[in-house]
Order: structure tokens, then sequence, then C-alpha cells
């Protein structure tokens, strides 16, 4: 049969929205590793790692490093270099109580939108906010809202970042409740044991928008899952130890 030009068209069309169907997941999809290599998990299934984004927030950060401290764990915070430079202290009770900080970029923008120029300006403005309150180097990286393209992780590996995404999230932004929060964790967990896997826990301890945002599910969620760590032998460990 003769191609015609309807399907050809139909043909381009069809190819053209696979190609962006596939795009759009390599840019978005947090276990995606078709845009580069990013740090997950690891592959002990009695790891988990607390990760918290969007800080430092005066409002949760510092009763989050209480119950951690009671719990014995430690954990990974990914903090806006803008509200770095405005709570420096916090930042610097964050790393003497011995949890790890990572880059969540300088304003929290879709990365995967920005230019080069704009995005190695994010990396390093965060960087910058981050070492001059710490005095040490940041060595990981989390995209806002996991999104990336190539440049992104060639630019952050250029900074000596380790790009990280998650396999477990708790939806905390949404108005769920503790128990819907706790309900997506679990099923990120079997997930995550099915496959063999450790799981790397997304949660955030403040709001890209604001400061003072009201964290408490996201508080009371940590204190339940720690418990339940100590009880079922899951061990909290911060995402540099699968690196």
């Amino acid at each position: 049969m003769p191609v015609t030009p309807l399907i050809l068209a139909g043909s381009t069309a069809a190819v053209a929205a696979a190609i962006g169907g596939t795009l759009t997941y390599a840019a978005l999809s947090p276990g995606s590793q078709l845009f580069g290599h990013t740090l997950i998990a690891g592959k002990d299934p009695k790891q988990a790692a607390l990760t918290y984004d969007d800080g430092p927030n005066p409002a949760a950060t510092l009763e989050l490093l209480d119950i951690l401290a009671r719990h014995s764990a430690r954990a990974t915070f990914f903090f806006v270099g803008s509200f770095v430079r405005e709570q420096p202290e916090l930042v610097r009770r964050v790393h003497a109580a011995g949890h790890l900080i990572g880059n969540h970029t300088q304003t929290h923008p879709w990365l995967y939108r920005q230019s080069e120029s704009v995005i190695r300006e994010e990396l390093t403005a965060c960087n910058a906010a981050l070492q001059d309150t710490l005095g040490v180097p940041v060595r990981y990286f989390r995209p806002p809202y996991g999104s990336r393209r190539p440049a992104v992780i060639r630019i952050a590996h250029e900074l000596g970042l380790t790009t990280v995404q998650w396999n477990c999230m708790g939806h905390d932004w949404e108005p769920i409740g503790v128990d819907g929060i706790l309900t997506r964790i679990d099923r990120g967990l079997l997930r995550a044991k099915r496959r063999g896997s450790g799981a790397n826990i997304l949660l955030h301890d403040g709001h890209h928008l604001v400061q003072n945002a009201d964290r408490s599910d996201t508080i009371r969620v940590t204190d339940a899952l720690l418990t339940r760590f100590q009880r079922d032998g899951i061990h909290p460990v911060t995402v540099d130890a699968w690196s």
C-alpha cells in the first residue's frame, strides 16, 4: 500500500509524541538515568535515608534535630541557598549535629527549563552560601522537583556535586495528614524492598517560597518512622553511605 501524506503525518506525530514522552520521563522521573547517572539508594533493604528539602526553616528544622537526636539518627538536608543566607546559625546547628547538608539551588527553579548559565549560577550561588556558612565543601545536590536535563547533571559534576534523587516520597506538601504521608512512604518502602534496594525518602522541612512554613505533620511522621525503623531493624543512613 502506498504511503500517503496523511499516513506519513500520523506516523511522524506518533514518533514525536513518543520522543516527547521519553524526554519528559527522563527530565522528571526520579528514577530515570537516561540523562545521566544520579544517586538514588544502595543495595541494602535494611537501610533508609531520611532526606529533607527546602529548608532551613526555623519553624521545623530545629524540632527535627531534636527528634533525630532522640533516636540517634542522622539525616540529609538539601538547603535552598537564599534561606541559608537568612538562617546561617540554624545551618551551623544542623551541621554540628552531624547531619549531611546538600545543595538545593539558590532559588528553587525548574532547572530543566533554564539556560546553562542560569543552572551554573543557581548551583554555584548555593554552594557559596553553604561553604561561607560552614567552611566545608558541598558534595551533594538535589534538583528541585527532581527536574533535570543532561546539562544539569554535567554542570553539577563539574562543580564536584553528586546529583541525588529519591525512590520513596511522602507527598508531605499536600494536605493529607500524618496517615496519608505514612501510607505513601509505606508504598515506597515496599517497592524498594521488592527491588532489593535501600529507601531514599523524600520529605520537606521547609517550603521553597516562604520561611516558617508549617511542617508539623512531617515532624510527626519522622518520629513515627524512626520508631518503626528501630523496631524493624532498619538503619537510618545519610546519602553519602551510598556513593
